[in-house]
């Protein structure tokens, strides 16, 4: 994986993030997980973009270097991971929705809780960030150079298996067709419509 890979607009990016993985190591051990599921956000330009409304001290990671790791806190209770992509200066990221866990298993799941079964593990931005060990000490994180968090290419993914859909639990521009996932795969999360989402105008 290279800064080449990365440096583009999040919605050319998203799907080819797909397969593949991120590593996390922590005292309690490692695990990677490969990227199963996608959101693309396209920053000033993106009403659903943390980044609409210009830079501030908490979305800065967004602006730029691609490369590292933006995260952040949804709702008060879980954290979320996005890698940021596109040009430096501009805002542009990815936000992974959901992997399957290829190594460390038992730990993610000590971390996730002992009945949660397999396909669960990482499903969920949340749950990813769980499972995977990332916290507010990854925000800013450079995943091409770092040795604690880590961006990899994994298995090619065929593009027949490439689904593209609406972006979920988005309030403002929830019908844009920047959610990216693999078609059949058991680790991605079911569809949701924010309740606070309007209908187009003239819907």
């Amino acid at each position: 994986m290279n800064i080449d890979f990365l440096a583009h607009p999040a919605e050319e990016v998203a799907p080819k993030l797909l397969g593949s993985v991120l590593t996390c190591k922590t005292p309690e051990g490692t695990v990677r997980i490969a990227i199963t599921e996608t959101e693309a956000y396209s920053g000033t330009a993106d009403p659903a973009s943390h980044a609409y409304r210009g830079r501030t001290p908490r979305n800065a990671v967004m602006f730029g270097p691609a490369g590292h790791l933006y995260v952040y806190r949804s709702h008060g209770l879980h954290w979320c991971a996005n890698i940021v992509t596109g040009t430096d200066g501009i805002a542009s990221a990815v936000l992974i929705r959901a992997g399957r866990v290829i190594e460390g298993e038992d730990l993610a799941r000590k971390r996730r809780g002992e009945r949660v079964e397999n396909p669960r593990l990482a499903r969920g931005p949340g749950n990813f960030c769980q499972a995977l060990g990332i916290t507010a000490e990854h925000n800013g994180a450079d995943l091409l150079t770092g040795t604690s968090v880590m961006l990899s290419e994994g298995e090619s993914v065929p593009a027949a298996l490439i689904q593209v859909g609406p972006r979920v639990g988005v309030s403002k521009a929830h019908d844009w067709q920047h959610r990216f996932y693999l078609a059949g795969d058991p680790t991605v999360s079911a569809y949701r419509l924010s309740p606070r989402a309007k209908p187009p105008a003239g819907a």
